[in-house]
């Protein structure tokens, strides 16, 4: 799965925006596309959500079993 995410950041940042100039450039670069990855991509196998929205109500959803027992 690693390899398969580090070929799509490769394909849609790297190739995408370069050639690049200062090492600087692409870590901004990656930082933004990783922020877009975990909380901005709508993720269809969890009901079309962004995986961090769905890491919060999976949180929630402990919250409340263990206020609840």
């Amino acid at each position: 799965m690693a390899e398969t995410v580090i070929g799509l950041f490769k394909t849609e940042v790297i190739r995408r925006s370069g050639p690049w100039r200062h090492l600087e450039a692409v870590e901004f670069a990656t930082m933004g596309w990783v922020d877009w990855f975990n909380r901005q991509r709508l993720l269809g196998p969890i009901g079309d959500i962004p995986p961090a929205e769905a890491e919060e109500e999976f949180y929630a959803t402990l919250s409340e079993s263990a206020e609840a027992a």
